[in-house]
């Protein structure tokens, strides 16, 4: 949590300095602020943070599509964060594959904070997949390969490869 939110501090270009904490044996992310009481959540604090940057289009731009960023937010804390099996992992994997059969990003045609940290989220999952795994779930292997390659998105984090002839082709 509070690792993918320096990530994306840098991202949106934010001034470093915020300090995070996390609290709870679920270590749900916490950041303190100078007024008032500290910010809780990864939802939450992502949010913020998009707003602080004045880059809200991150968020969505139509009312629907705030929904859906939001909704994806929130299966990323709850399922992703939530799952820790291998089982866990295939059925998150599943859902996303379906859900992007027709979609370049996850709230469709645009680029937000749902892509962004569903990606952080996904990273480690993504880096142990075998070939025969990224190309079952060839969806959800275009859209990760098309987000880390973002600019700004991928930071130090490992450059997962695929087999670039495969993801796009409609050969199954």
């Amino acid at each position: 949590g509070a690792e993918e939110l320096a990530l994306l501090e840098k991202l949106l270009g934010l001034p470093k300095g915020n300090k995070y904490g996390v609290q709870g044996e679920r270590k749900v992310p916490v950041l303190q602020t100078n007024n008032g009481p500290g910010l809780t959540g990864l939802m939450t604090i992502a949010a913020h943070l998009v707003k602080q940057a004045k880059k809200d289009q991150l968020l969505g731009s139509t009312a629907e599509e705030k929904a859906v960023v939001q909704q994806w937010l929130e299966y990323r804390v709850t399922r992703v964060d939530g799952g820790s099996s291998k089982e866990d992992a295939r059925i998150i994997l599943k859902d996303l594959n379906i859900h992007l059969e027709d979609k370049v990003y996850l709230a469709g045609n645009i680029f937000t904070l749902a892509d962004i940290l569903m990606y952080y989220g996904l990273h480690h999952v993504m880096v142990d997949l075998t070939v025969q795994e990224k190309e079952k779930y060839l969806n959800v292997s275009r859209w990760f390969n098309h987000i880390q390659h973002y600019p700004g998105v991928r930071q130090h984090l490992s450059n997962v490869i695929f087999i670039k002839n495969r993801l796009y082709t409609n050969a199954h």
